[in-house]
């Protein structure tokens, strides 16, 4: 199961608003100097922009921790953008945009906001704090000491994981893109950037949000919807809970989901329905495998044996995780239920090409009326009857 989100946040660069006086000067010039020190390398160097035990004990051997937990992740820039400075005498707080990029994969710097905290000491100014902004999420690397592994396809970045399960992602990954190429095209960046924190509640810090939001969920993918050429690598999230609970096939099956979010991502829009990108996912996740349509619809198939074949395809507020895990799995199944019945009567190539005219027209009214009618040639009431046909016959 995948959630499609806005964004991952990152970190930030130099420059802005200036102070009412030469304080805020001083502070950029910190920031920048840390910056340097990230980008070249140097533990000296970032340490001594933090403050020193007469002023604050123990941040220069938290500044030490923090820069030695990035040592593994393959970054290629790093800078502070500063938004807003607060001095009162000696204390400051400063606002600013932490902006970064990982190498070979990152087109553009991830940007995340932060509030860094400073004291002056002897006139000069240090870091006493460097913490997310009200509203962002933390990095991994704020998480613990980040071990790295590289795939074929694939970059691997975990934090309290054993190196052989990050090993095993990446495998699984370099599985996934070459599939999910195999069923939507070569025209994207065809490498994953998969990020695996310890926990459930670290995977919901990552994402500035609950933990009760992903349970039960052993995946996500942020990004920008509609995939500007410019925007930075996607990010698969992992829940090593839920995921852990899955076996092999269930693992390939949930990071090629993901990959396929990745590899859509530009084609995907505030137009796509949830039924129609969580289905193609699902689809290309299963694509191949030989999963009969009962195998992988259990939920939908007990509710049509019943009787209850479903009156609609699922609405957008039907994947949210609200503790009816039944329901949840029954919008999922029904999307990729819809999607492989695309493929089987359409054709797959003509399927690619009804998500990307749905997810071309900009706006959700209208767009799947359009997609059908401009590429499957029907009608969206005539699509769910021929649905709902299929689902009785393939599962009932």
């Amino acid at each position: 199961m995948a959630l499609l989100l806005a964004g991952l946040a990152g970190l930030v660069g130099c420059g802005g608003p200036t102070g009412a006086d030469g304080a805020s000067a001083d502070v950029r010039r910190v920031l920048d100097r840390r910056s340097a020190a990230v980008r070249e390398g140097s533990e000296a160097a970032y340490v001594a922009t933090a403050a020193p035990g007469s002023v604050d004990a123990g941040e220069r051997s938290a500044a030490r921790t923090g820069f030695r937990n990035l040592r593994e992740v393959p970054l290629t820039d790093w800078s502070y953008r500063m938004t807003g400075f607060h001095r009162s005498g000696d204390r400051a707080t400063a606002d600013a945009e932490l902006r970064y990029r990982i190498d070979g994969y990152d087109r553009a710097p991830v940007v995340t906001a932060r509030t860094l905290a400073l004291a002056r000491t002897g006139g000069r100014w240090y870091v006493t704090g460097d913490r997310p902004a009200e509203g962002s999420g933390r990095q991994l690397w704020e998480q613990g000491a980040v071990t790295a592994v590289r795939g074929g396809h694939s970059l691997v970045l975990g934090v309290g994981r054993p190196a052989g399960a990050l090993r095993a992602l990446a495998e699984l990954a370099d599985r996934a893109v070459p599939a999910v190429s195999g069923a939507w095209g070569g025209g994207w960046a065809q490498r994953v950037v998969v990020l695996a924190p310890a926990s459930l509640e670290d995977m919901a810090g990552l994402l500035g949000a609950p933990a009760s939001g992903y349970r039960g969920i052993a995946a996500v993918t942020t990004g920008e919807a509609g995939g500007r050429a410019t925007a930075p690598a996607d990010r698969i999230i992992v829940n090593p809970e839920a995921y852990g609970e899955l076996g092999s096939f269930g693992r390939q099956v949930v990071i090629t989901h993901e990959t396929t979010h990745v590899a859509t991502r530009s084609s995907t829009s505030a137009a796509t329905p949830l039924w129609l990108s969580e289905g193609y996912a699902d689809w290309v996740g299963y694509r191949g495998t030989g999963r009969t349509a009962r195998q992988v619809a259990p939920e939908l198939a007990r509710a049509v044996a019943a009787g209850r074949v479903p009156t609609e395809l699922p609405a957008d507020g039907d994947f949210a995780f609200g503790g009816d895990t039944g329901a949840l799995a029954r919008a999922y199944e029904s999307g990729w239920l819809a999607c492989r019945f695309v493929a089987e009567r359409w054709g797959e190539e003509r399927l690619g090409d009804f998500y990307r005219a749905v997810g071309a027209h900009g706006r959700r009214a209208g767009a799947v009326e359009a997609g059908l009618r401009e590429v499957l040639g029907t009608t969206p009431r005539e699509f769910t009857d021929l649905w709902r046909a299929y689902a009785r016959d393939r599962l009932g």
